[in-house]
C-alpha cells in the first residue's frame, strides 16, 4: 500500500470527485482530504492510498495535469523528519 499526496485540487473538490479521478488508475483503498474546518470545502491538498503498480500509474497519468485552472501535484508521501511531533520538552 503506498500513501501518495495530492496537491493543487480545486477548491470544490470532494472524497467522491477525487476517488472517480483515481479510479481510472486502480482501486482507491482511502482518501482524506483536508478541509477548512468552518466551511468544510476542500484546502486544495489530500491524501490516496493506494497499491504500488497502481499508485505508480496514477503519479505517472495525474502529476502535472491541470484541473480547473490550477496544475494537480501528485507524489508519494514522504516519512516526515525529525522524529517525534507537538509534545512537551
Amino acid at each position: 500500500m503506498k500513501k501518495m499526496f495530492v496537491g493543487g485540487l480545486p477548491l470544490e473538490s470532494t472524497e467522491d470527485t477525487v476517488t472517480e479521478m483515481f479510479n481510472e488508475y486502480g482501486k482507491v483503498r482511502s482518501i482524506k482530504l483536508a478541509s477548512d474546518v468552518f466551511t468544510g470545502k476542500c484546502k486544495g491538498f489530500g491524501f490516496v492510498e493506494m497499491e504500488g503498480h497502481e499508485a505508480r500509474a496514477a503519479i505517472a497519468a495525474l502529476n502535472g495535469k491541470i484541473v480547473g485552472d490550477k496544475s494537480l501535484k501528485v507524489q508519494f508521501e514522504e516519512p516526515r523528519k525529525g522524529g517525534k511531533r507537538g509534545g512537551r520538552r
